[in-house]
Formats: C-alpha cells, structure tokens, sequence
C-alpha cells in the first residue's frame, strides 16, 4: 500500500488562516522560535536563527509533508497577515489514521484564543477531509496554557508518560537547565468534537482550500 500524504492546503476561520509556511516567515517565525516559554517547552534549537528558519521552511516542512509524516501550518491573522503561530502534525499513520498535533503561539499573540481556535479548525478539516480517526496531543505537565488548549477543544485526557519529556528551565543565573518531567497524553476522535465545536463560538466555520500555491 502507497503511502498517504496531506495535500497542501489553506484553512479559514473567522479569524485566522493557516496555510503552508512560505519564505516570507522566516523573520516573524525566527522572532517567535526564540521567545523564552517557545525556548522552554520545546526542543527548537537556541538561538534560533534565520538560517534554521528557513531550512524549515523550504526543507523540512516539505519533505515530512512529501513523506506522508505531517503538515507545517503558519497560522496568520485574517484581517493583518501577521504570523500568529505554528501548527504541525507529526507521527502521521495513515493505516491507524491518526496524527499527532501541535501548537506554538507568538507572544504578542497570546490570551486571544488562537490556539484553540487554529487547533479544532485543524481538527475539523482531519476528521472531515482527510477521514482521519484520532488526533493526539502531548503535554508537558507544567504547560498549563498548553493543556487549556487540549481542553477547550474537547480532548480527553489519556494518561501520563512518565518522564518523557526534557523542559528547558532558565536559573537566577540566566543558565538553562534540561528538567525532565511527564508528558500528559490527550486524545481527541470525531465524536468528540460535537460538543466542543459550539463551545468554541468564536472558531466559526472553517473554509478549505486544496492545492494552495
């Protein structure tokens, strides 16, 4: 059996479109990978450079697509352009049907319910357009912003990994430390969406567009 890929795309919400990362990112994107909570929850390389952006951009984020491993989204204000975040599904089997997803939100951006709003669009379109059965989504224990999101989008928590996951801690001395800690696994399948979809007013309904350019 040939392997499965997402195609490329751009997803409308009231408030947001997410379409594929283009070069025009790098300096917002460079900007937003070397804020201090992005540094600490994740393992981007710091500093984050230009360079490492736009290697993303133009060879990562296309070769996992072309792999039928995931999807790089840049998410992006509707009414500014301005880049809001980042959702990326990873860990994609096209035989379970399943995908991991993830979320990085700009600073300036967040405490506006993008994220949660970016996710369930996301969601929507996996369970909708793609068939697909399961959406899972890895926490760290102490990413309370993280797991609100998870929440707010109708994912049921499954459990915890016990000390899988490396946070990045910055001492009084400015120094990071690698912390491990507990990775909080949430689910999320079609049913589930029914009631977090009127929950989330402001999401809207969402508009796809195939074959983006």
């Amino acid at each position: 059996m040939t392997s499965s890929t997402f195609p490329n795309i751009s997803i409308s919400t009231e408030r947001l479109v997410l379409r594929p990362l283009d070069e025009d990112d790098v300096p917002p994107l460079t900007e937003m990978m070397n804020d201090e909570q992005v540094a600490a929850w994740t393992d981007v390389p710091q500093p984050f450079t230009e360079q490492a952006a736009r290697t993303w951009i133009t060879e990562y984020a296309p070769a996992e697509r072309a792999a039928g491993r995931g999807l790089d989204l840049a998410v992006t204000e509707f009414l500014t352009q301005r880049l809001v975040g980042v959702v990326q599904l990873t860990k994609t089997d096209w035989h379970i049907r399943s995908t991991e997803l993830s979320y990085i939100v700009a600073p300036w951006a967040r405490g506006e319910g993008y994220a949660s709003e970016a996710a369930m669009a996301t969601a929507q379109w996996l369970f909708g357009d793609q068939k697909l059965e399961r959406v899972e989504l890895r926490t760290a224990a102490d990413n309370t912003a993280a797991q609100q999101v998870a929440q707010k989008i109708g994912c049921l928590s499954e459990g915890v990994l016990r000390n899988a996951c490396i946070v990045h801690v910055r001492g009084d001395d400015g120094v990071r430390t690698d912390v491990r800690t507990d990775f909080i696994v949430w689910s999320l399948l079609p049913e589930d969406l029914e009631g977090s979809a009127e929950q989330l007013a402001d999401t809207g309904q969402f508009t796809a567009f195939t074959d983006w350019s």
